[in-house]
């Protein structure tokens, strides 16, 4: 499998009160911008995989190839199923993270407990493993959905022509902190 068009980097701005702003961002094969679409998730809550599979399907961008997602945990451990998501919008989804971890188990343990803290586990059980990936000398750590791991490489390479963070995501996060900004938060 080849992902060679256009992209939907999803990133977050975490903003003040109960909510996280999400933007998506469209990127061509060439990584010019071609589409945003702006939605929020709730902190702490469990509506990610929803809210992002809605916000693509609002786009109704058929031509968009796979999703890049900036991490699994977007507003206080609102976990993306990616399984889940990846049947949803029926594409490849990818989920980007830029630090090292022992993983995210022992953090939902101390912050959630009972149904809420079982319901996220058994979310984060579901992840693919996360795996290393060197792009222009940094290490990303990249999950992947509906492609294999070479392809989802390629893809992350691709779009990232310096540094470490893939276009898609660098212009979804910055959209995002601007929406948020617009929206009386703080970026």
């Amino acid at each position: 499998m080849t992902l060679r068009g256009r992209v939907l980097g999803v990133a977050e701005s975490h903003g003040t009160g109960s909510q996280s702003t999400i933007a998506g961002a469209v990127c061509r094969p060439d990584r010019a911008l071609d589409g945003l679409a702006f939605s929020t998730i709730s902190h702490g809550g469990s509506d990610s995989t929803a809210r992002i599979a809605a916000l693509t399907e609002d786009l109704g961008r058929e031509d968009v190839q796979a999703l890049v997602l900036a991490g699994v945990a977007p507003a206080w451990f609102n976990l993306v199923d990616l399984r889940t998501l990846a049947e949803r919008v029926d594409r490849p989804v990818l989920a980007v993270s830029f630090e090292a971890s022992p993983g995210l188990e022992p953090a939902l343990r101390e912050q959630f407990d009972g149904e809420a803290l079982d319901r996220r586990l058994a979310v984060y059980d579901r992840l693919p493993d996360r795996r290393t990936v060197s792009v222009n000398d940094e290490t990303l750590y990249l999950r992947s959905v509906g492609c294999d791991y070479a392809t989802a490489v390629d893809l992350v390479r691709r779009h990232t022509p310096e540094g470490g963070r893939p276009e898609p995501l660098r212009v979804a996060r910055l959209a995002a902190r601007a929406a948020d900004t617009f929206r009386g938060g703080s970026a």
